[in-house]
């Protein structure tokens, strides 16, 4: 007699500027009945630049998850921070039906802040506000000047300083890709309404200190989904997923554990 397991898949989306490797504590936390793929974004490590073709979109980064899903033989997981959670929600709409659960943290979906309305709008003009002084810098040709406003603000005054030399380097070698991630980002044309459709699990999870434009996504969203839970992380910022990895971790692993079928533990079968 053999064991034969079949392995949940789980796609997981990085956040700006990061990589496949933030998510290796939660590849951990899932164990080995899972497998956790994490595509790179273009503009990072051996994905490449965007190619130039024509105006980028979410939809344009979300091309190798929808390849891995459509390649997979049962529904996925999906998990997406900041602007990988933003790609995950546009990758879950063109496949509603793919789709197991969702687990995100902070999504920058700022396209729903006008539709939100009431304070939602003030976080819509904070979060432009931050994308025109960003891209600004980087149009001009001052990468630096730019991608180490954009850390700050995520990351709280002073975080630029504190990174070491060869981590900033990289992160302006990466800086082009800012503006478009901010431009389709904010002008992505998807109606709040569509997230409704949505019908499996959505963990939203925000950290206790969170910038209000992200916070106010996660909230609202939260709200939207018919099956949308928040969670708040307690101490953490944006960047919880690196400062509080074990907590996070912890959550969409047990988010994903709920939502994965019976029939996916170990079988027996005969040999």
């Amino acid at each position: 007699m053999t064991i034969s397991v079949r392995r949940e898949r789980t796609i997981a989306l990085h956040c700006s500027g990061a990589g496949p490797g933030q998510w290796n504590g939660l590849a951990e936390a899932l164990g080995a009945g899972h497998e956790v793929l994490a595509p790179e974004h273009y503009g990072c490590g051996s994905r490449g630049p965007w190619s130039g073709e024509h105006a980028f979109t979410l939809a344009a980064e979300g091309v190798e998850a929808l390849a891995l899903i459509d390649a997979s033989d049962d529904k996925v997981h999906l998990v997406g921070h900041s602007y990988g959670g933003g790609v995950a929600l546009e990758v879950a709409l063109a496949r509603p039906d793919r789709i197991a659960s969702i687990a995100l943290y902070e999504p920058s979906a700022f396209h729903l802040l006008p539709q939100l309305g009431g304070a939602a709008i003030e976080g819509h003009a904070e979060i432009v506000a931050v994308a025109q002084r960003v891209s600004k810098s980087i149009a001009i040709g001052d990468c630096r000047g730019g991608i180490a406003a954009f850390v700050d603000y995520w990351n709280g005054s002073g975080a630029w300083a504190a990174i070491r030399p060869a981590a900033q380097q990289a992160l302006v070698r990466w800086a082009p890709k800012v503006p478009l991630d901010f431009h389709a980002l904010i002008e992505n044309a998807t109606p709040a309404s569509a997230y409704r459709t949505l019908a499996c699990p959505v963990l939203i999870l925000r950290g206790e200190h969170a910038p209000r434009p992200t916070r106010l996504v996660a909230e609202g969203l939260s709200a939207l989904l018919a099956m949308g839970r928040l969670v708040v992380v307690d101490g953490a910022g944006h960047m919880g997923p690196f400062t509080h990895a074990a907590e996070v971790s912890r959550q969409i692993a047990r988010h994903i554990a709920a939502a994965t079928p019976q029939s996916a533990q170990p079988t027996a079968k005969v040999a």
